[in-house]
């Protein structure tokens, strides 16, 4: 299972690198860029758990530090992704299946405010003042939203997708309800509560055609 790990977190990494610096660092956004990065280690964190989080965070931050058109020192994002993927692994669901929207909502928005901070405190550090003539204010608010549009769209597939590279039970489930799991980012979990009643339904009709597949057989013996 390590070995799906690295192969799907590295391809996945090198993906959302592509997309975010030949897509969205192009479309000139007011204030911060969407980081489709960032919610990559956040969905996978909360399937691997802190340690995983913490790795993976640190690999596709260093990635991104090495790749052009990167302006600042080497390391400084594989640091914050690094703690953000090592915080975000432990709030990890117990049960491995996330039930509402509410919590990875509040996940990813303390995510893209925390990695914002963090990395402007390690660039003041390093002797980088840039976040201060930008206007943090901005940043923090634009980065908040800018992600949070985006990860519905993302984190639930990235979640599902390391379950099922985890030969996880809950593959099956998280891939069968990918639109219900998506639409429940934003109503709340509505669409989990669809999902499960689709196959409550399922399983009633199953124990109703095995009823009377029963008394047909005793009709049979008598």
């Amino acid at each position: 299972m390590r070995v799906n790990r690295i192969l799907l977190s590295s391809s996945l990494i090198v993906v959302a690198l592509v997309v975010q610096v030949s897509v969205l660092a192009r479309l000139h956004l007011p204030g911060a860029v969407p980081d489709l990065l960032l919610l990559v280690v956040l969905g996978l964190a909360l399937v691997y758990g802190h340690v995983g989080g913490a790795l993976v965070g640190f690999a596709a931050g260093l990635l991104a530090d090495l790749a052009p058109p990167a302006d600042h020192a080497a390391g400084r994002y594989a640091l914050v992704l690094c703690v953000i993927g090592y915080l975000a692994g432990l709030v990890k669901p117990e049960s491995g299946q996330v039930k509402t929207a509410a919590g990875p909502m509040l996940v990813v928005v303390a995510a893209a405010v925390g990695s914002t901070l963090l990395y402007a405190g390690v660039g003041a550090l390093v002797g980088d003042t840039a976040a201060r003539h930008v206007g943090l204010s901005g940043l923090l608010f634009t980065a908040a939203l800018y992600d949070l549009l985006l990860a519905p769209f993302v984190v639930p597939g990235v979640m599902a997708l390391a379950r099922r590279a985890e030969n996880d039970p809950l593959a099956e489930t998280s891939s069968g309800k990918s639109g219900d799991l998506s639409s429940g980012w934003l109503s709340g979990g509505t669409g989990l509560r669809i999902g499960g009643q689709r196959n409550g339904l399922r399983v009633k009709a199953a124990r109703a055609r095995s009823a009377r597949a029963g008394r047909i057989k005793g009709v049979k013996r008598l």
